[in-house]
């Protein structure tokens, strides 16, 4: 087994991001999560952080590297919806998804490369969506932020790349969640009826693969955007 790494989970107190700092504890690995409410699966160190404020990504990195050693691994899964239709969506209700699930990656990216290029190593893992490739109605923030993080990814991948730093988008499709759990029978089927797999994914199916992308088998492969959606995306 490889010594145990320092990873960040943001959003890792609940739904998707929980499952993936709970599969990294599981794999040995030390965790901390940004956490709102200072709820955090057992085993993980909860740190306070709003990724809309670089002041507070940096203390909540301080806090961090200060109990548990540098960060290696950022996954970057924070993000929040404001869904409406592009006709009605507010300035705000763009603004403050773009600020959050895009500008709010970067800003924690950029803190967290720092020790990662001083140790020449490190993994960044962005949580997209198939919304980001794909599109969805009344999402235009959502699916524009998401679609962002593939450039970034990008765009890291060849400022670091030569540094043993790898950044790769995971998308999941439909996830087997509280809010799916929600939707109405026909609306259920609708979506269903879309994804070639016939069913949602199992949050852990998601937490495998960025488990994977974060290991050192996946050292070769960067600016990639990997799809865990059941072939509804087919790659887009």
């Amino acid at each position: 087994m490889s010594e145990p790494r320092t990873i960040l989970v943001t959003g890792g107190n609940r739904g998707i991001g929980r499952t993936i700092a709970e599969e990294f504890i599981a794999n040995g690995d030390k965790v901390a999560v940004t956490s709102r409410n200072g709820d955090a699966p057992e085993g993980a160190l909860a740190v306070s952080a709003d990724v809309t404020d670089s002041a507070s990504v940096d203390a909540a990195f301080d806090e961090i590297e200060e109990k548990l050693g540098p960060v290696e691994v950022v996954v970057a899964n924070a993000g929040i919806t404001r869904d409406n239709l592009l006709m009605r969506m507010s300035d705000d209700d763009f603004e403050a998804v773009v600020d959050t699930n895009l500008t709010g990656v970067f800003r924690t990216v950029k803190r967290g490369i720092t020790n990662m290029i001083r140790g020449k190593k490190g993994r960044i893992v962005l949580i997209s969506s198939v919304s980001g490739l794909y599109g969805v109605p009344g999402q235009a923030n959502y699916s524009s932020a998401k679609a962002g993080l593939v450039g970034l990814a990008r765009s890291i991948t060849r400022e670091l790349g030569s540094r043993g730093i790898t950044a790769n988008v995971v998308a999941p499709g439909f996830i087997r969640t509280d809010m799916t759990d929600e939707l109405s029978e026909k609306q259920q089927k609708e979506y269903l009826a879309t994804i070639p797999a016939k069913r949602f994914a199992e949050p852990s199916e998601v937490a495998k693969v960025v488990r994977w992308v974060a290991s050192d088998e996946a050292a070769y492969i960067s600016g990639a955007v990997i799809p865990v959606d059941g072939g509804l995306g087919m790659g887009h």
